[in-house]
């Protein structure tokens, strides 16, 4: 039988938890445990059989076989894989991936920026499921300039579509007489949010793009171009959605 065990502190680095040196600290500090047992530096593990937990939370290993790919989506192209409209789909910017793929989420088609893909729908849902509220930074362009009480407004929250959105991290980037740029975080994804609350406090959206997601950052990737994400990216990922799932629930637990 085959031996797929590898080094504790590999399997740490590769799926994003620390640098294999930090690893390795990780490990003499007693905050790692395989089986239910406290590792030993010089341990190996079997990614597909052994349980791996770092201060008690487990460490799930990106699997070989999936897909992850960040797209910086231009305007113009809307979110589908195709169209019966004739409009200009993303599936176009991403068709010489040979596995079959699909779009985490959507931006509308005036919107550009991070757009994700994967095969694996597990991961997907971790990423869009409301539970998971997985942080989206935005850099908004907005007309007239935002004045302050609009800032607090968007920060605090407004409401859309008869619910109050949740507390934002509203930032200016620069402002102009007619117009400011805005960096906006938001925890949750619901239809056109960002649009609908910049027009909630009387401001209109005319540049939208959405620039990270989580720990990944969309950084210097051109227009219209794609690239794999690192195992330790998707790992990271997975690990801020479980997080935010569990602040949500300690919260909800809170207000019993």
């Amino acid at each position: 039988m085959a031996d797929n065990k590898i080094r504790l502190q590999k399997f740490l680095a590769e799926n994003g938890v620390a640098s294999r040196r930090k690893s390795e600290e990780l490990i003499e500090r007693g905050k790692v445990r395989v089986n239910g047992h406290p590792a030993q530096l010089g341990d190996k593990v079997d990614p597909k059989r052994d349980i791996v937990t770092v201060s008690g939370e487990r460490i799930e290993p990106v699997a070989s076989g999936n897909v992850y790919i960040m797209l910086n989506k231009p305007r113009g192209y809307v979110t589908t894989m195709s169209d019966e409209m004739g409009r200009k789909c993303v599936a176009e910017l991403v068709a010489e991936v040979e596995e079959r793929i699909f779009p985490v989420g959507r931006l509308d088609k005036d919107s550009e920026g991070l757009l994700l893909f994967t095969n694996d729908g597990e991961f997907a849902n971790m990423m869009t499921h409301p539970s998971m509220h997985i942080s989206k930074t935005y850099r908004v362009t907005v007309k007239p300039a935002a004045d302050e009480e609009q800032l607090i407004a968007l920060s605090s929250g407004v409401e859309i579509d008869g619910r109050k959105t949740m507390p934002a991290s509203v930032q200016v980037m620069s402002e102009d007489s007619d117009r400011s740029v805005l960096q906006i975080t938001i925890h949750e994804g619901r239809n056109r949010q960002i649009r609908k609350m910049c027009e909630a406090v009387g401001l209109e959206t005319i540049r939208l793009k959405r620039i990270s997601m989580g720990s990944l950052k969309l950084g210097s990737l051109p227009v219209g171009k794609f690239r794999d994400l690192k195992k330790e990216e998707v790992s990271a990922l997975k690990r801020s959605a479980q997080k935010a799932k569990s602040a949500n629930e300690q919260k909800k637990g809170g207000r019993r």
